[in-house]
């Protein structure tokens, strides 16, 4: 046997469970390192009990989501002691030495060695078995943990931003580009593969090509939006978390001029309040995001919005949360992540006095939910009658017995139809809505109308 084959045989027996905690940008790099996993003869399973090596992609955004980056890594050590655990991203990478001490892990790589994150565990638990330079990543099959249909794409990474209470500036670094023809080059070949959606993901998207610069001058996100829907033929494309700032003049031309784009942004508010947002150091005063969203919903008025929202920053004061109420009641989100804000250790937010007690923090965060959940009731309940084209991602069997598909609308809003055919999975298919309760549309199929 030559040396080669050996080598190649040794490669293929590892087996790697991939976990991933956290934002859409987690979800991306996942499936990146599938693919090169694979393309470095590994395989990739979907259960923890089978795998030789345990990748987690950790989170840090919240002292819960640390709190589950070690408890995971607990777990994953029980159920298979014999596994060797490699932990990365914000969690393992701002508290070294908590996450290293963490049972069963015998490696960590941190954010800015995230890239090669695939080689180096190669040559540290199978020492020489895969040289980067022979990972062929043309083959984008999904990896066996991701549920999803929509792919995942990373575009930028690191923040320039400094916002007082995120953690996330610190683990990620400077702001980083791929370049626009790499990108459209991964969504040629995502769409080969039959994914039918496609969204773009990174840290400061708004910050995208700020490293970057061409012959027409600077670089922007919009220039790599247009490129895509350009010179690709992807059906939906979908813009991931992007901070309400930072946007050129035009960008909400953008869904005025491309119909696949898709009606949904997630822009992060943080607060309704001037004054904490000030104290947050963030650069998006209530009245210029709520402008913002009157003219993407001017352009696109099908446009659905969502957002983030933090209750219990310190000095919060009972109008000032308040303010933040009448703020969530003039944007309408369709939905809101609510969280209680707790000190991340190397922020500035983690020194500011003031601090508003635990109690008073749930109170808040729970009236906020309530008034999200309103406003969410209310844009369902706008769509029955309506058609909607969704990307169905599950099916799932009733306790009739009648198959249920499961996905998304264009707006981003949750969809089951009734009816389902296994082959709709990964599909876009169009159905009526009929009706609407608190989390959902209830639909069903419209077999005489074609996905636009």
């Amino acid at each position: 046997m030559l040396a080669s084959d050996a080598l190649a045989g040794h490669v293929r027996s590892m087996r790697i469970h991939l976990h991933t905690l956290g934002c859409r940008l987690n979800e991306a790099e996942l499936s990146r390192w599938s693919r090169e996993f694979r393309a470095a003869g590994s395989t990739v399973v979907p259960s923890v009990h089978d795998a030789d090596v345990v990748v987690l992609n950790t989170c840090n955004v919240t002292a819960d989501a640390a709190r589950t980056s070690r408890r995971l890594t607990r777990r994953f050590h029980r159920d298979n002691p014999t596994a060797r655990i490699v932990l990365t991203g914000c969690f393992s990478t701002m508290e070294t030495d908590t996450a290293s001490a963490l049972p069963g892990v015998d490696l960590l790589v941190e954010n800015n060695q995230k890239d090669r994150l695939v080689p180096i565990v190669l040559e540290q638990i199978a020492p020489g078995a895969a040289p980067a330079a022979a990972m062929d990543t043309t083959t984008f099959e999904r990896h066996p943990t991701d549920r999803r249909r929509r792919a995942f794409i990373k575009v930028q990474d690191g923040c320039r931003n400094r916002c007082s209470f995120c953690v996330v500036t610190l683990a990620r670094g400077n702001e980083r580009s791929r370049t626009v023809a790499e990108v459209v080059e991964e969504v040629h070949q995502l769409v080969a593969a039959g994914r039918e959606e496609v969204v773009l993901t990174g840290v400061h998207l708004g910050g995208y090509g700020s490293d970057l610069s061409s012959t027409a001058g600077p670089v922007h996100l919009s220039h790599l939006m247009r490129a895509i829907l350009q010179d690709t033929d992807v059906k939906r494309l979908r813009v991931g978390s992007l901070e309400p700032w930072d946007l050129p003049p035009d960008f909400e031309r953008l869904w005025l001029d491309h119909p696949r784009l898709m009606p949904h942004l997630h822009l992060p508010a943080q607060s309704g309040s001037a004054s904490v947002l000030r104290r947050m150091r963030r650069r998006n005063p209530p009245d210029r995001y709520h402008a913002l969203v009157e003219r993407l919903r001017a352009a696109r008025p099908r446009m659905q919005i969502t957002t983030d929202l933090i209750v219990g920053f310190p000095g919060e004061t009972a109008d000032e949360f308040e303010e933040t109420c009448a703020f969530v009641d003039r944007v309408g989100f369709s939905d809101a992540h609510v969280f209680v804000w707790s000190p991340r250790t190397g922020t500035r937010a983690a020194t500011l006095p003031d601090r508003v007690d635990k109690a008073t923090a749930k109170r808040r965060s729970a009236t906020l939910h309530q008034k999200v959940r309103a406003h969410r009731a209310r844009v369902l309940g706008t769509r029955v009658g309506a058609s909607a084209a969704v990307l169905v991602e599950r099916i799932r069997s009733t306790a009739e017995g009648a198959p249920v598909a499961m996905g998304y609308s264009e707006e981003y809003l949750p969809v089951r139809i009734l009816g389902a055919s296994p082959d709709w999975l990964g599909t876009v298919v169009c159905a009526q809505v009929q009706s609407a309760d608190y989390d959902a549309l209830w639909a069903a199929p419209d077999l005489l109308r074609a996905p636009a």
